[in-house]
């Protein structure tokens, strides 16, 4: 079946840690998109560590060589839009990311000159290991010669996600956006189901945060995560994306990003 003129992108994404560390909204201010806003969980602003597994990655409905089978490790926060000629003033609830780290160069090439997204390349390994009783999930990456980490002991058997909880928060957000030269903020929308998550027994991060994202966010190092959560994924889609210019009109373009 031919991909549908509208997307751009179709993977599935599998096995994804989120990390929650609530921080000071003040924080992440400076590297809001224009035309979006913080959104907090219950008064609290979180960004989040995400390991995850890049699969059957399709473009336009073309598998790229060695390209469609990868793991990622981003950090991102969760911001609002709504739409300004929108009479009922529906709100899009959606992604920024701060970091995206992949073991693939060309992705990251194409994604920082084109796309303007925050990916690097590092070399990385992830290990995915479920038995009857358990489930251990883990991404590495190696930075300036140092393996650093994000893993999980879980339960093997997924459960739903309860309505208004954390998880639901952090999982239900169908929107990316991308700060772009000039003022104006790429807005791009993800589809996939509703997810269901691991009963998590035992975490592990080892990540030098100062070194990955800068001296704002070095006392995540030391900062216990206001919560973890491993969900299963699914296949998803991701449109064609809009960009938003400074004064409000929109131009197409195709997006080359991730989400979790």
């Amino acid at each position: 079946m031919a991909t549908p003129p509208s997307t751009f992108l179709t993977a599935d994404w599998r096995k994804l840690i989120m990390a929650q560390y609530e921080v000071d909204p003040a924080v992440l201010t400076p590297h809001l998109p224009p035309g979006v806003e913080l959104d907090l969980y219950e008064g609290c602003c979180f960004v989040s560590l995400v390991g995850f597994l890049f699969d059957q990655v399709r473009v336009a409905g073309l598998a790229i060589p060695f390209h469609t089978r990868f793991p990622e490790v981003n950090l991102r926060f969760y911001v609002t839009r709504t739409e300004p000629a929108d009479k009922d003033a529906t709100r899009k609830r959606g992604v920024v990311f701060l970091s995206e780290l992949v073991p693939k160069a060309a992705i990251t090439l194409v994604a920082n000159r084109l796309y303007e997204e925050p990916y690097a390349t590092l070399p990385m390994r992830h290990s995915i290991a479920q038995t009857s009783d358990s489930l251990s999930v883990s991404y590495g990456w190696r930075h300036k010669g140092i393996w650093q980490n994000v893993a999980v002991e879980a339960s093997p058997t997924p459960e739903p996600i309860a309505p208004g909880s954390v998880e639901e928060f952090i999982t239900e957000h169908y929107w990316g956006y991308t700060k772009r030269t000039r003022g104006r903020t790429s807005e791009y929308a993800v589809q996939h189901p509703r997810w269901q998550v691991y009963p998590i027994r035992s975490v592990r991060i080892e990540a030098d945060f100062a070194a990955l994202y800068g001296p704002t966010f070095a006392s995540l190092k030391h900062q216990q995560p206001a919560s973890v959560l491993l969900a299963e994924g699914s296949a998803i889609s991701v449109s064609t994306g809009s960009r938003l210019p400074a004064q409000g009109a929109f131009r197409t373009r195709p997006l080359f990003f991730s989400v979790h």
